[in-house]
């Protein structure tokens, strides 16, 4: 087929610059003057973007979160609500607003996988923002809104194709996850170009003072100095620092922070306690027997962890020594003890929870041995469970979310449950195997005291005395005074009481 150009138009123009015609309709010129006129944005105060999002009643500290965000921050900013208070809902207005001023065109998204679709739907449905979802040979320079896992972005060959795109803003969820800038997705986020940048997450200390300056180095470079001007300056260690006021001024210019008692929202109210537990006899001789052991690549600190959670945990680890031990009689003679144990104190306290709750309830615990032990034990005694974990897809967490909701009584999560999956229609917590990490804590209590509770929320966190877990206990109070040091108060998550322990 030829393609010629047409001529058309000089006829038409002749003709009316020899008759004296009308060039086109000033009405409709003036229409769209002042459509053009209406859409302008004359000042960079208050937000657009409610206008066009039907579907969205934002609650009050969201719309000021974003506000505060694009009015005094330059879109680069942390946004640190505590668990379940909508920092989608923040980072998706602010997004639209980009948007609409014109100033975002192309946008990256970064989360775990199992919050991708939770994203696709949000923008899609309620911001009416196009995002994709990033699969295996997907066109990335032909879409404007992309979201992709952590773990697919950081790799070669999706990291280059990433580099190679002008992206306008960039937004990491469960940004904790970044650490510090030894991790490889830490790496690929501090090569990203980055004009706009949201992290979102309500944990940004999980362990040490330090993630906290590694994150605040991606938005603002030098905002807090080098790491050597950063360490001296607050005398800063792992889990202690001096001058904190002056530091949480410095974080307050690049965060954002509601608590759930400042959102104007009423709320349930957390009963949190410690449940102690005292070893049986022969789980106590097993205990000690563990610290007799030079334990190779195994170190005894998870071994003792994995006694205070199951037998099961605990064999599965010796069973990997013998491999490599010399100790061999040794570890066959704890492996026939452990085996010989009847009784888990740890488990017949929870089942007694359980019992007292009469409502769902769920367990978190670190090891999957203890999961599968927790539910045959659990069925022994006719209770009715499930199991979550990270090795399910999305369909299958699904599935087990609904068989939760309408058929069991208990959920037995490990970590991987405490991350991206909502479960308001029950309120009693069992942590089980403590975490060293205490905002592990605070993500797996946000599952279900988060908007839409309508009971008062019940955690129970057991310890076993005179064992590791004990300084666990000690550790997890040091770690939440730094957070609470430096970012804010924290909701209760081991006691109702401060230092009861």
């Amino acid at each position: 087929m030829i393609v010629e150009r047409s001529s058309e138009w000089e006829e038409g123009f002749i003709s009316r610059l020899d008759n004296l015609e009308k060039w086109d309709s000033w009405t409709l010129y003036k229409m769209s003057y002042d459509i053009v006129k209406m859409n302008l944005i004359p000042e960079f105060t208050g937000l657009q973007a409610t206008k066009y999002l039907p579907n969205l009643t934002p609650l009050t500290h969201q719309l000021e979160a974003a506000e505060t965000v694009i009015e005094r921050m330059n879109g680069k900013a942390i946004l640190a609500d505590e668990v379940g208070l909508g920092k989608t809902i923040e980072a998706g207005l602010i997004l639209k607003e980009y948007l609409i001023r014109g100033l975002v065109k192309k946008a990256l998204i970064l989360a775990p996988a199992s919050l991708i679709n939770q994203w696709i739907e949000e923008l899609n449905q309620k911001f009416h923002i196009p995002a994709i979802a990033y699969k295996k040979n997907c066109p990335i320079d032909r879409y404007d809104i992309v979201i992709m896992s952590m773990d697919t972005a950081k790799k070669s060959p999706h990291k280059e194709l990433i580099y190679a795109q002008n992206y306008d803003m960039i937004i990491i969820d469960e940004a904790h996850k970044l650490k510090n800038h030894k991790t490889l997705i830490y790496e690929f986020v501090q090569g990203l170009k980055k004009k706009f940048c949201l992290l979102l997450t309500a944990t940004p200390i999980q362990n040490d003072v330090f993630e906290l300056y590694y994150l605040i180095s991606l938005l603002k470079p030098g905002h807090l100095g080098n790491y050597e001007t950063f360490q001296s300056a607050f005398s800063a260690s792992k889990h202690d620092l001096e001058h904190d006021d002056y530091l949480k001024e410095l974080v307050n210019q690049v965060m954002v922070r509601n608590r759930r008692e400042d959102t104007g929202v009423e709320w349930t109210k957390r009963h949190v306690q410690i449940i102690p537990i005292q070893f049986t006899t022969e789980e106590k001789e097993i205990y000690d027997l563990l610290g007799t052991l030079s334990s190779g690549s195994f170190s005894l600190i998870t071994l003792q962890k994995e006694m205070c959670s199951s037998k099961e945990a605990t064999a599965l680890t010796l069973s990997k020594m013998l491999e490599d031990s010399k100790e061999t009689k040794e570890i066959e003679g704890i492996l026939a003890k452990l085996m010989a144990l009847e009784v888990n104190a740890k488990a017949e306290k929870t089942l007694e929870i359980i019992k007292q709750a009469d409502d769902k309830v769920i367990i978190f615990t670190e090891y999957r041995a203890t999961q599968i032990y927790l539910q045959w034990y659990l069925h022994s005694k006719g209770i009715t469970s499930v199991l979550f974990n990270g090795k399910y897809n999305k369909n299958k967490r699904d599935y087990m979310k609904h068989l939760f909701k309408e058929k069991a009584q208990v959920l037995i999560a490990t970590e991987a449950g405490g991350e991206g999956i909502n479960l308001q229609f029950c309120h009693h917590v069992i942590n089980y195997d403590l975490p060293w990490n205490p905002m592990k804590l605070e993500q797996r209590i946000g599952r279900v005291h988060r908007l839409g509770q309508e009971h008062d929320v019940h955690i129970y966190n057991l310890a076993i005395e005179n064992t590791i877990e004990k300084d666990i206990l000690a550790l997890l109070h040091t770690k939440i005074d730094v957070f609470e040091k430096v970012v804010g108060d924290l909701d209760a998550i081991l006691t109702n009481f401060k230092k009861s322990v």
